[in-house]
């Protein structure tokens, strides 16, 4: 059960740094000029990637983890929902990633600006992702 608790807490922190990229933070950066925005949307990707990455791959493990102790369906589907954000991540962000990365901030302009929009929208499947993940293993942890 405690490896349940873990998988909840590693997916409650990814879910809510995901949200807080979608709903805080890119619309932060769309109140810069191109250049700026830029140039903020590359920082905040290094970083980003040193937390989620990691967690996407703990909070699955843990997930499996808790799904071999427990045979809960819904510690299975926490887990898979989490390691879903990998394939998602470079199957369907990773070339806007590379887009967004080859541009240089002074080439900035409206085609940079609708991929950092576009990018957000790809984003905010890792947002769903991480909630499905803390729903699947707090309904897991829960009586009954």
């Amino acid at each position: 059960m405690f490896i349940g608790v873990l998988a909840l807490a590693v997916a409650a922190f990814y879910s809510g740094a995901a949200l807080y990229v979608n709903l805080v933070e890119a619309h932060a950066l769309g109140a810069l000029d191109d250049s700026a925005q830029l140039a903020g949307w590359k920082v905040s990707l290094k970083r980003g990637a040193l937390i989620q990455a990691p967690l996407c791959i703990i909070g699955f493990l843990l997930g499996l983890g808790a799904w071999a102790e427990t045979h809960f369906f819904s510690d299975a589907l926490g887990a898979i929902a989490m390691l879903a954000n990998v394939p998602w991540t470079f199957a369907m962000i990773a070339p806007t990633n590379k887009a967004l990365s080859a541009t240089a901030p002074e080439a900035a302009g409206p085609r940079s600006r609708d991929l950092i929009k576009r990018w957000n929208s790809l984003h905010s499947v890792r947002s769903a992702l991480g909630l499905l993940a803390l729903l699947a293993f707090l309904q897991a942890l829960l009586p009954g």
